[in-house]
């Protein structure tokens, strides 16, 4: 019988695992003609919504990068403008 630890990920390769989910999103948006999306943005677009209640479950942060639509990402980016 396998024990729950060996199908658990570790920190890195759960890192690993998220950020190879951005990089297939912002591939995504640039297929759609976005060409200067970065992974590193669609993780700080999807983190910020965690700031107040803490990181997720894993499979609750893979739907949520997943499901993130052009127009939401673009709304995130424009408020960011603003911000600075």
């Amino acid at each position: 019988m396998e024990n729950k630890q060996d199908h658990e990920l570790n920190e890195q390769e759960l890192s690993q695992t998220i950020e190879e989910l951005c990089l297939s999103k912002a591939e995504e948006f640039r297929m759609l003609g976005y060409d200067k999306v970065t992974g590193h943005e669609i993780w700080q677009c999807i983190s910020e919504k965690y700031s107040k209640n803490g990181v997720p479950h894993l499979h609750k942060i893979v739907n949520d990068i997943l499901t993130l639509k052009v127009t939401a990402f673009m709304n995130w980016l424009t408020m960011n403008a603003y911000k600075e």
